[in-house]
């Protein structure tokens, strides 16, 4: 359950519906569209009134009794050219958005929502969440960064027309108020089928069609917004935790660890964040540098031993077990160049949405393309770490008073994430975690998983190589007997053109030469 489910319960729901990717089955009665969404949203527990259903198409190819059984239900219908079905019921969702604050429940219709829609209104939900369902004819093959509370199969969802998870009686609904037709190509409503049926055939509509551009792309709103906000004031005094990669984002040669806490504070609050910082670093602490480790959790920095192949799931559910510890408002801050990973940044998108959760990131380099994540505020790591000149004096102060402050010994945290499923515990002091890294039952431990992880990519391979040869290798035999066939054919042609020029020994010859290329009938593979 996400922070804000409870209240959007009782709240308004808004329905988005494309008719192309989601049509309404053959035999259907269109009348039963409105009731069928209700009974859905009823199953669910949300009781809030369906403030409007909307549904998109070319309506020159929509039979009248269709669109008469839509609008007898308050279901308005909107005529789009198809290829600017997307561009149209975004930029309606992103209008009702600016209208409508949250809570409400939006429902979107379309099987584009894993696609053209899914990365501008995810960044859209890490904003403003609003409660989200969706439905699709067919159910998207890779895992969607929008976090939803419900998702049905369209057939489904409609069920027959003998549902009886509908009421029988007939439900009268209030159309005067609404407008219930509407071209989006001229800006024309009305609320006759027929009067809209008339216009669509009309000449003044077909030249304008014909004449206005057609826009394709959906409009991402995002894409302008800017960088780097000063902190909110729900956020402004929240906990801020950070995680960070180290295999991504290394300390920099002959930077001082000391100076990594402080350049974060400072960056910070430079944006107006104040509150307490806890910070979690994730590295192969065997390969780093003794003064590095020292450095840094002598400033609080909590240290998390891992190997590659498991950083990120590592990370990931660390920070899982930080935001339900820690109740929202809180900052997050994820170190690491999460756009080379999508089974973390994936998830991560999908968690901001459900919690009210605000974002930082930092990466080793910009990224080729646009974060799915939404940022409050994104840094490159080697800027994040310069720290202007008249502070640094003051800084190597502080560190090496937290030197002394603490004689030395650490006050982080300190784990073997690759031991124990990563749940172990805090060793308390660099030489005690020194002492576990080096022994044999942790050596077991990572390479116990080492070797899982290249069983698994190999069997992943494996897969993949069986299901090419079960979607190709037929077609391919049947294409290599073809072109046998082809190749004799054009062999017959040139023997009957040619066969009179022959004398009878090269008649023989070519004879005996056109047994031994005649196939077997047998493909090599």
């Amino acid at each position: 359950m996400w922070w804000g489910e409870e209240a959007a319960k009782g709240a308004k729901i808004a329905v988005w519906w494309d008719m192309k990717e989601c049509p309404i089955p053959e035999g259907y009665d269109a009348g039963r569209i409105r009731p069928s969404l209700e009974a859905a949203f009823k199953e669910r527990g949300y009781s809030g009134p369906v403030s409007s259903i909307t549904a998109y198409g070319d309506q020159t190819q929509t039979p009248v009794h269709i669109l008469q059984g839509l609008l007898s239900t308050g279901v308005s219908v909107a005529h789009t050219r198809s290829e600017s079905t997307n561009y149209i019921l975004y930029r309606d969702i992103v209008e009702w958005r600016g209208q409508n604050p949250p809570p409400a429940t939006m429902m979107i219709i379309s099987n584009q929502v894993g696609g053209d829609l899914s990365w501008d209104l995810a960044r859209l939900q890490q904003r403003s969440q609003y409660n989200l369902f969706l439905a699709y004819s067919k159910a998207p093959c890779v895992l969607s960064v929008l976090s939803t509370s419900s998702r049905w199969l369209w057939e489904k969802l409609l069920g027959d027309n003998n549902n009886n998870r509908i009421e029988t009686r007939s439900v009268q609904y209030k159309l005067s108020a609404m407008i219930l037709c509407c071209c989006k190509s001229c800006n024309f409503d009305c609320q006759s089928p027929e009067k809209f049926r008339k216009h669509l055939s009309s000449y003044k509509h077909a030249r304008q069609e014909s004449v206005y551009p057609t826009y394709k792309e959906v409009n991402r709103v995002t894409e302008t917004w800017g960088r780097n906000y000063a902190a909110a004031p729900e956020y402004a005094t929240a906990k801020i935790l950070v995680w960070w990669n180290m295999f991504d984002c290394p300390i920099p040669e002959g930077y001082d660890a000391c100076r990594v806490r402080p350049s974060l504070e400072e960056a910070f609050k430079k944006l107006g964040y104040s509150g307490p910082v806890s910070i979690t670093a994730y590295g192969d602490l065997n390969h780093t540098p003794e003064h590095l480790l020292r450095g840094l959790s002598s400033t609080g920095v909590s240290l998390a031993h891992t190997i590659l192949d498991v950083t990120y799931k590592r990370m990931y559910s660390d920070l899982l077990d930080g935001q339900k510890s820690n109740p929202t408002p809180t900052n997050i801050m994820v170190i690491s160049d999460t756009d080379t990973h999508q089974a973390f940044s994936t998830p991560l998108v999908r968690l901001v949405q459900k919690q009210k959760h605000n974002l930082f990131l930092a990466y080793s380099s910009r990224p080729c393309k646009m974060f799915v994540l939404l940022p409050s505020a994104e840094w490159l790591w080697h800027s994040l770490l310069e720290v202007s000149e008249k502070r640094k004096h003051v800084l190597q102060k502080c560190s090496s008073e937290s030197e002394s402050d603490r004689g030395g010994e650490s006050s982080a945290m300190l784990y073997c994430k690759v031991c124990c499923g990563g749940q172990g515990p805090d060793y308390k002091s660099l030489d005690y975690l020194r002492t576990h890294l080096s022994s044999e039952e942790h050596a077991q431990e990572e390479y116990s998983i080492t070797a899982f992880v290249q069983l698994k990519t190999k069997n992943r391979n494996l897969s993949l190589l069986a299901q090419y040869d079960r979607e190709h290798r037929q077609q391919w035999r049947q294409a290599r007997k073809h072109s046998g066939r082809v190749f004799f054919f054009f062999i017959i042609i040139y023997v009957d053109l040619e066969l009179e020029n022959l004398n009878p020994a090269d008649v023989v010859a070519l004879d005996v030469e056109l047994k031994n290329l005649q196939p077997s009938g047998e493909i090599v593979t």
